[in-house]
Formats: C-alpha cells, structure tokens, sequence
C-alpha cells in the first residue's frame, strides 16, 4: 500500500476545506486569502500549492469530482451490470446530491449554474465534467439493454437525460424547499421511467410433457 506524502496531505486537507468554502459560496466566492483564514495558513504558503485563483478553483472542482466518483460511481459499478447497476447508480447519485448534512450540495450542480454563461477554463472543466458524468449513465443504459432489462429500442441518452432533470428537480425541492419526500420522489420518477422502457417479461418454457 502506497503512502501519502505529507504534501500531498497537506494538499488533500486543503482541498477539502476549499470545497466546503466553494460549496456554501460557490467558487467565484472561493479566494486566496479566505482559504488561507479557513487553514491558517500564509497566502504565500497555498500558492506553493496553486500558482493562481483559477488554478485553485479547477483543482476544487476536480476534487469535488473525485469524491463524487469514489462516493457513486466506484461502488455502483461493483453491482450487476444491467438494470441493478444503474438503479444503485442513481440511488447514490440522489444521496450525493441531497446530502443535507453538506452546506451547499453538490459542487457540480452548483458550478453549472454558476458558470453555464461564463466562457473561460473553469465553464469547459465543468463542462467535460457533466459529460463524462452523462456518458457514464448511457453506458449503464446500454448495458439494461444488452442484458435484456431495458427494451431494444430504449435511448440511452434520453433516458440519461431525463434522470439528470430528475436529479435537479430533487436538488432543487430537497435543499431550497426543504422537501422532506424528495428522495421518495425521485425513486418513484425513477421507477416510472423505467417501466416505460421496461423489456416484456420472457413468458416461462412449459416443462416437456412425459
């Protein structure tokens, strides 16, 4: 087992601290000198780690990324391949993006809002970030097909499409409206779904007469 350096640690705990700023006051409230408050720390000292701001909010939000996939995505595709595998997909893809105990949500939701009219490097990593994210739930699509969970003619990207608005519409009613039931709903919208594109059950093979 390979060991952490202590920069690299130093570098993680950074991260961390700076992904919770980022997550209560987005990344364009993400600075130098407030993180730097917040680890108690010299300005001089945090940019030995990031030559600049935006070389700090990139990092932040690949960090944000990272967790995302260790959190969602590494134990999902430990499950069935198939209809399993992308229902335990979106089941913690909904309980990363309510977790209530987090100020802010999910970083992702937050900095495409934040940055869907502004051009720049930090609009094109989150950008690639929301298509690496899509490409891996029409893969997982792809695979309720193959294994005959899904019917033939099922789209996987709209049916990616339609569960990321369910995603956004459980962010928006569970952490601004305080909804209690929105992970109830979403669950059933996800249901709903895919009983819509659900493949006909395969009628039983009479036993062979005597």
């Amino acid at each position: 087992m390979e060991k952490t350096s202590k920069g690299e640690q130093t570098r993680t705990a950074i991260l961390d601290e700076a992904l919770n700023i980022a997550r209560r006051l987005g990344l364009e409230g993400l600075t130098i000198g407030s993180l730097a408050e917040a680890m108690g720390m010299s300005k001089s000292g945090l940019f030995a780690h990031f030559g600049s701001r935006e070389d700090l909010q990139l990092a932040v939000l690949e960090h944000g990324a990272k967790l995302y996939a260790d959190v969602v995505l590494v134990p999902a595709l430990k499950v069935d391949r198939g209809l399993p595998r992308l229902r335990a997909l979106f089941e913690r893809w909904i309980d990363w993006t309510l977790q209530t105990a987090t100020p802010g949500g999910c970083i992702m939701i937050s900095t495409a809002h934040e940055y869907d009219d502004r051009p720049g490097p930090i609009r094109e990593a989150a950008v690639q970030m929301q298509r690496r994210g899509i490409g891996v739930t029409e893969r997982a699509v792809r695979l309720a097909i193959e294994e005959g969970h899904l019917r033939k003619d099922t789209d996987p990207e709209q049916i990616a499409f339609e569960l990321l608005g369910i995603v956004l519409a459980s962010h928006n009613h569970g952490r601004l409206l305080g909804d209690r039931e929105a992970r109830r709903r979403a669950l059933t919208a996800f249901d709903a779904l895919i009983a819509r594109h659900a493949a006909p059950a395969q009628p039983r093979l009479r036993a062979a007469s005597r």
